[in-house]
């Protein structure tokens, strides 16, 4: 009877609380919807990856196929080919841009001069809320072959104008390089809150044993971040296989496909030409080690700096 009871009061505070607070709740119905429309909902789809699937017949009506789409993804031409694209855009892009967010931070830390450390952080900062749209736009303008800012400095040296977003040597530097220049500033966010963290008597006692600046950020700066360096690196190695779709998609043309094709730009493109099941097969092949990947980052993050996300 006391049980009985106690579950009642429960049931009604909940449902009290649940009134009370009912705004919030409706704010969430918001984002909740947009999981079970967009996240779960498709995951019963997913099964279609083992599938000869047919569009007339439906998702429990096609043949059972088994792993039938998978062997043939792994046994194509392109596969080791969009591995090596992803995981060198992936890999590329977390040595060239923690590196250059660290020393932007760095160099924000230590910058005295208010106005210009101000316009610095919103120059680097402003490119991250910028679409790849409006970056393609901004990188058609410097790199155009005809007369691209990048090219006319070539040419007024005496050098040949270079097709940069066609060339296959030079693409991925340009996809490289973009990345760093849109996501430098925002990345070095983290690390400037690091930074704010270290006690500045640390700093004080070093001027005072006549250490240089150059000192400093070796001996006290950069060993004071080392956990957060550690986590971000390893939590980015738990997306190893997210290349950046939006950035290739814009960037990317046929004649580049050999160093611009991603595991993402392909399930695009077999969606597109009909191949629903075999690009699905790819993209839950991408999830499952995407899923590996984290869980082995978040491990190695918590037992490297004793914290991780869960």
């Amino acid at each position: 009877m006391d049980t009985t009871i106690t579950e009642r009061q429960l049931k009604n505070k909940l449902w009290r609380d649940i009134k009370r607070h009912r705004a919030i709740y409706a704010l969430l119905l918001i984002p909740v919807a947009y999981f079970i429309v967009f996240k779960y909902i498709p995951i019963w789809n997913g099964q279609i990856a083992f599938k000869r699937f047919m569009p007339r017949q439906g998702v429990l009506g096609s043949e059972w196929i088994g792993f039938a789409n998978f062997r043939e993804f792994f046994n194509s031409f392109y596969f080791w080919e969009l591995l090596r694209n992803t995981v060198m855009y992936s890999v590329g892009k977390l040595l060239i841009s923690v590196p250059l967010s660290i020393v932007l931070a760095i160099t924000l830390y230590e910058c005295r001069v208010t106005v210009l450390r101000k316009t610095v952080q919103t120059l680097t900062y402003l490119p991250h809320f910028l679409s790849w749209v409006i970056m393609y736009g901004i990188l058609l303008v410097l790199l155009a072959p005809g007369d691209g800012l990048l090219n006319d400095i070539i040419k007024a040296f005496g050098g040949k104008g270079i097709d940069f977003l066609t060339n296959v040597k030079a693409f991925p530097w340009v996809v490289l390089l973009s990345d760093a220049w849109k996501e430098m500033g925002w990345g070095a966010i983290i690390f400037i809150a690091a930074l704010m963290a270290i006690d500045p008597t640390l700093f004080e006692a070093a001027m005072v044993e006549g250490a240089s600046s150059w000192q400093r950020v070796r001996y006290i700066t950069l060993p004071s971040i080392r956990p957060v360096i550690i986590m971000v690196v390893l939590l980015r190695l738990g997306t190893i296989l997210s290349g950046g779709f939006n950035q290739l998609y814009m960037l990317y043309s046929p004649s580049v496909y050999s160093v611009g094709d991603i595991i993402d730009t392909w399930v695009f493109r077999g969606l597109q030409e009909g191949k629903f099941a075999l690009a699905t097969a790819v993209g839950l092949f991408k999830g499952m080690m995407g899923l590996i990947l984290v869980i082995i980052s978040n491990r190695s993050t918590k037992k490297i700096s004793g914290s991780s996300l869960y």
